[in-house]
């Protein structure tokens, strides 16, 4: 696949991509159930922005491991992609995402013995295209780190490591990027400079993108923002 091939808009499909019904998760304490998400429904439309929002414990993280199957509800449904996620088990919800999901966290979690290229080559060789190195080349061109392919992740500054976990993430084309606090570890400079990295790839590849921030101005370039508060969406506002 060409850069050019990686930038085409090409013609987006319609409806949910994501889709979250009655989604509650409890866990026992010593004290009694402890109730962290109750009963969150919504869908997400392939190609949209969205932010869940929201004060420290009010269940934002755990919505977001929910909806990409790294975690499973007490009750509820997630499709993803078309996918239902119900019954699983961790095999099985890997299946699902591999090649359909993305994943951004402020920790950047690079792999440390791994160049910034061959970081990006690996979820697309996952997937058993032959064309990894050119793709991992394109998309790393992309968010201005042409100069930066033969690099290990302790060469590189805290941007542009973000910046290499953006480009892993998009590598693949995915139907869904989920963004954990993605510039909660940047100083507000940098992470400016990020940014538009998310939101100019999403535009030029129909990704559905969710992302889990504390920064207002991050989330009001969303067209749609989730407020989560005690567990439950409280607010679904949209531009």
């Amino acid at each position: 696949m060409t850069k050019s091939q990686l930038n085409a808009d090409a013609s987006p499909a319609t409806g949910s991509v994501l889709e979250a019904s009655g989604l509650t998760r409890t866990v026992p304490t010593a004290d009694g159930t402890l109730t962290i998400l109750d009963d969150v429904s919504f869908a997400a439309e392939r190609g949209e922005t969205l932010a869940i929002i929201g004060p420290s414990g009010a269940g934002k993280s755990t919505l977001l491991a929910l909806l990409a199957g790294l975690d499973t509800p007490t009750r509820g449904e997630v499709v993803l992609d078309g996918h239902s996620l119900h019954g699983l088990d961790e095999d099985g919800r890997a299946a699902v995402r591999a090649g359909r999901v993305g994943f951004v966290f402020q920790s950047f979690h690079l792999i440390p013995a791994l160049t910034a290229l061959e970081n990006v080559m690996m979820p697309i060789e996952l997937t058993g295209a032959p064309d990894a190195r050119e793709l991992a080349r394109s998309v790393l061109d992309s968010v201005g780190l042409s100069q930066r392919l033969t690099h290990y992740p302790a060469q590189l500054s805290g941007g542009e490591k973000q910046r290499v976990a953006i480009a892993r993430a998009f590598a693949t084309r995915p139907s869904v990027l989920f963004a954990d606090e993605p510039t909660g570890n940047l100083d507000r400079d940098t992470g400016k400079t990020v940014e538009p990295l998310l939101f100019d790839l999403n535009r030029n590849s129909q990704t559905t993108l969710v992302l889990v921030t504390h920064d207002p101005a991050l989330a009001a370039q969303c067209q749609r923002r989730l407020s989560i508060d005690g567990g439950r969406l409280v607010r679904d506002e949209r531009d």
